[in-house]
């Protein structure tokens, strides 16, 4: 699971992107509120930890901003401002929990996996597009009564390019949301891993769902339905 961090004190930024880290998230931090807008809105999160008294912008405009744009990634406020109204403020602007500094980590993590197994219960566990069904819960997908066996990496494509069904998802974002790589022009990972993808979701069936946008990515649409 990808996390954000939007932190402007160096040792706690590193201190929580190490603890996280090790505990198998990826986790990618902003140093002021204007870098955590243009992160929040680059890529998905699963989860936005979020001081308040930040640089450029405060926390509460943050999350205020990111509502507005329709980002609903849960929102973790980890913050010194420690005031019952400062609690109630984040909560009522839309965060999903509120801890104060200084924090045990292990009470952080605790509260992080708590956020992620309510959002698990909520999100749609069922995405279908044309006769391709793929469960985000229980990491299965078929097309009609033909189940695929796919390997983790190209379930988590799969169900990359489901979720946003009909954009266009580049491949450098492919690349970071699957790899967690930094793209390289000169690497065609991601074009071997969708050829193999086809071969199991696409070329054994009269309808395509994934589509090469030339120069850019890919999208994966019912064409017919459009």
């Amino acid at each position: 699971m990808r996390l954000l961090i939007v932190e402007d004190e160096p040792k706690t930024a590193n201190y929580l992107r190490k603890g996280l880290s090790e505990n198998r998230f990826i986790v990618d931090v902003a140093v002021d509120g204007e870098e955590g807008i243009l992160l929040a809105e680059s890529y998905q999160y699963d989860l936005i930890i979020l001081d308040v008294m930040l640089p450029k912008m405060n926390g509460w405009s943050i999350l205020s901003l990111l509502r507005n744009k329709n980002i609903m990634a849960p929102v973790l406020f980890l913050t010194a401002r420690d005031s019952i109204e400062d609690r109630v403020l984040g909560l009522e602007l839309g965060a999903d929990d509120y801890l104060v500094k200084p924090f045990a980590f292990s009470e952080l993590l605790a509260r992080i996996r708590a956020i992620l197994r309510r959002g698990q219960v909520s999100q749609t566990e069922l995405l279908i597009i044309a006769d391709l069904q793929v469960d985000l819960l229980r990491h299965k997908a078929q097309r009609g009564k033909d189940r695929f066996e796919l390997t983790p990496k190209e379930f988590a494509l799969l169900s990359l390019l489901a979720r946003r069904k009909g954009e266009v998802v580049s491949r450098t974002i492919i690349a970071e949301q699957v790899w967690d790589m930094n793209f390289d022009s000169n690497t065609n990972v991601v074009d071997v891993a969708v050829r193999r993808l086809r071969s199991k979701v696409d070329d054994p069936f009269d309808k395509k769902l994934i589509h090469t946008i030339r120069g850019v990515g890919y999208v994966m649409e019912d064409r017919d339905a459009i």
